[in-house]
């Protein structure tokens, strides 16, 4: 198994994951974190600089965990076309209409929900807005300026000699999340905050999430089975739950006796405000992948978010990174609710 950029958040998951059942795994990265096992170190936005090294390989499958977009998945396809036997690629749930009806960036009706895998897709190639993508971009080295999984997703599953399995990711948690998901939430339980306020429709916004070693799990199951070639598989948890229960399980977890208060946006302070459309949620089916191969969450949530709570303690973010006005929370909070 040759997994290309397999030493970031996921990687070493899915690395740990193969080699249990008795896989050899070659990572091809840039170096710059430790790789388990046997590695290559290289850029993958210049593979040709390591065609004979990486065909050398007769590697059985390959599995890009880090395509950005179209120019780069055919690139890869070029290189390695005729040469291996299956490719599996991740891409993300933001490929749906969903993703570009939330932004605002898709006109139109609310796209019906669950989203499966035959859901329309966005008809623009503009994922998020410019000052997300530059901010995701300082988080996630391998995001290029043309980021687009749908893209991806019709290069890779377009060659006839080197068949495709596509994995359309949620939002990943866990140990090691360089976005902190469960941090804003975390914060507040740890400055010893009695009431945690929310915008009333960000705190209904559905989305799929997934555990960080379940996903893997999921990427190491599709890359040994090949019923998965040319197929697209959501990945996620069964329930795709709301913003403000997402952050009552975090509390639970904490052990966190407060309580969550939501308000209209027009009470709300300037950082819980978003010009997001919350009406449109991103709730996602994933029994195409449990029926067809059998795929299973091996961490419970309970333990799943006790190892994510336990790591974000450790390893806070800086305080720039998730902005809270705590003193116009507690404005509202005695406005609207009478406490702070």
């Amino acid at each position: 198994m040759l997994l290309i950029g397999g030493s970031g958040f996921i990687g070493p998951h899915v690395c740990r994951a193969l080699e249990r059942t008795g896989h050899e795994v070659i990572v091809f990265h840039r170096g710059r974190s430790r790789s388990p096992g046997r590695e290559i170190l290289g850029d993958r936005r210049n593979l040709s600089a390591h065609t004979r090294e990486l065909l050398e390989l007769r590697a059985d499958v390959v599995l890009d965990l880090v395509l950005s977009s179209g120019r780069q998945a055919r690139a890869l396809t070029r290189l390695f076309r005729g040469h291996v036997p299956r490719l599996v690629a991740l891409s993300s749930c933001d490929v749906y209409r969903a993703c570009g009806v939330l932004h605002r960036s898709e006109p139109g009706p609310l796209e019906p929900l669950p989203l499966t895998e035959t859901s329309p897709l966005r008809t623009k190639s503009e994922t998020y807005p410019p000052e997300q993508l530059a901010m995701l971009q300082k988080v996630f080295g391998w995001l290029d300026d043309e980021y687009d999984k749908i893209s991806v997703e019709q290069e890779v599953l377009s060659v006839p000699d080197l068949p495709g399995t596509v994995l359309r990711l949620p939002m990943v948690y866990g140990p090691g999340d360089p976005l902190h998901r469960c941090a804003p939430v975390l914060r507040r339980i740890d400055a010893g905050r009695r009431a945690i306020l929310f915008e009333e429709k960000a705190a209904r916004w559905r989305a799929p999430r997934g555990y960080v070693e379940n996903v893997a799990a999921a990427i190491a199951l599709a890359a040994q089975n090949q019923r998965g070639s040319g197929r697209v598989y959501n990945v996620g948890e069964r329930e795709s739950v709301s913003e403000f229960e997402w952050a009552q399980r975090i509390a639970a977890a904490a052990g966190w006796k407060g309580t969550f208060v939501t308000v209209p946006a027009e009470h709300a302070p300037p950082h819980l405000q978003s010009p997001a459309n919350f009406d449109q949620h991103w709730v996602v089916d994933t029994t195409r992948i449990r029926d067809e191969l059998d795929y299973r969450e091996p961490i419970a949530e309970d333990d799943a978010l006790r190892q994510t709570i336990q790591w974000e303690r450790t390893n806070p973010p800086p305080e720039a990174s998730f902005p809270v006005n705590d003193e116009a929370e507690d404005d509202v909070l005695r406005k609207i609710v009478g406490r702070s």
